[in-house]
């Protein structure tokens, strides 16, 4: 019995039993996670609820309320703006705004999407709200409408302040919910450009995000780096259909952080695949209409019915259901009506918006009074 013990000890000694699990990807980062970008499903997370500071992650929540207002016409890209002094002397990473320079939207964005400018991003945040405090409330209101629980925003830039904080699963939803915008990778993607090009102060930018021209797919988001925040990154990236969110933050060094989100995007693009089920723009049912304009309305998906499957499963079965919301007159082209609702094995695995592609209007008493004639007699003929 005592020479059993004795060959067993050696063997555990010599040949440690491997537990087998997620790998440790992001070891070290404070915390962190990556995210199916369509469907937010969860991939990865380390210390996904760890409050702290996000440096100039932040700023991803004001280019969500630019681009609302944005594709809502409240601004254009070729618009110019006239710097504050209060944006001027805004510390940290600039893009050396002087008082009283005039400097379009878009050479904003640029210095805030490539440079992280925290001048940029308050001369920005003056022109959408009158004051950054301003701004700052109606970050904190988005927040809270996207049900962020771990959230607070102090400032517009992510420069250190008691009570600016969040999360990598709340970034991980803020970054999704910047990427509905289609306009922010047309900034986000590029690695080298110039803002004032047509002034005699013509100005050389690189993108602080080295994936976007390191890491084959990567065409954003966001870095940052603060001394309470340390070293932190958004980066998306798409292939064959497939596109990821990693958020990484608390880094000492920003080569690691870059090297570990390169090993965890690497991670799911080796272990999943996207499956299209259904194709954006694709009609899918009809409305019937009561008290409108129009006999019925196409069903049209907003985005791919896509779902994100392992390489390693087998084909799976899916089954659909519609859901239509209770529709309000008038119904403008583009507005959400229902949801396509994709289940396996009985569980939602994914639900994607539906649209219309045509204006609808309530009908008035006449309308509906001759619709009705209408039907009586064709009925009796």
């Amino acid at each position: 019995m005592k020479k059993i013990f004795i060959m067993l000890l050696i063997t555990i000694i010599l040949f440690p039993t491997v537990v087998k699990g997620e790998p440790n990807l992001t070891a070290s980062a404070t915390s962190s996670i990556m995210i199916e970008a369509s469907s937010g499903e969860i991939v990865f997370e380390k210390d996904k609820d760890k409050r702290q500071a996000v440096a100039s992650l932040t700023k991803m929540m004001g280019l969500i309320l630019f681009f609302e207002i944005y594709e809502k016409g409240g601004i254009t890209l070729d618009e110019k703006i006239t710097v504050s002094e209060n944006a001027k002397n805004m510390g940290g990473t600039q893009i050396y705004l002087e008082t009283g320079e005039k400097i379009s939207v878009r050479d904003l964005i640029k210095g805030i999407t490539m440079a992280s400018a925290n001048d940029a991003m308050v001369a920005l945040a003056e022109r959408l709200a009158g004051t950054e405090d301003n701004f700052v409330n109606m970050m904190n209101e988005k927040a809270e409408e996207l049900g962020l629980k771990n959230t607070n925003f102090k400032n517009v830039t992510g420069l250190d302040e008691k009570d600016h904080y969040s999360t990598a699963y709340d970034m991980a939803i803020i970054a999704r919910e910047l990427l509905k915008h289609d306009g922010i990778l047309d900034f986000t993607k590029v690695y080298e450009d110039y803002i004032r090009q047509d002034t005699s102060n013509k100005s050389w930018i690189v993108n602080t995000n080295k994936l976007v021209r390191f890491y084959e797919g990567a065409d954003g988001l966001k870095t940052g780096f603060t001394d309470n925040a340390g070293s932190c990154i958004a980066v998306t990236a798409k292939r064959n259909g497939l596109r990821f969110i990693v958020i990484a933050l608390g880094y000492k060094k920003s080569t690691v952080r870059n090297e570990e989100a390169k090993a965890l995007l690497d991670y799911g693009f080796n272990l999943y695949k996207v499956n299209v089920l259904k194709e954006k723009g694709e009609v899918i049912g009809r409305k019937k209409l009561d008290k409108a304009k129009k006999e019925e309305l196409n069903l049209i998906l907003k985005e791919d019915a896509s779902v994100m499957e392992k390489k390693t499963d087998g084909e799976k079965q899916y089954k659909f259901e519609i859901k239509i919301d209770e529709l309000k007159y008038p119904i403008k082209k583009d507005d959400i009506i229902g949801k396509l609702i994709i289940k396996s094995n009985g569980r939602v695995v994914k639900e994607v918006d539906l649209t219309t592609d045509i204006d609808i209007d309530k009908a008035n008493i006449v309308y509906l009074y001759l619709k009705n004639l209408k039907e009586i007699i064709l009925g009796i003929i």
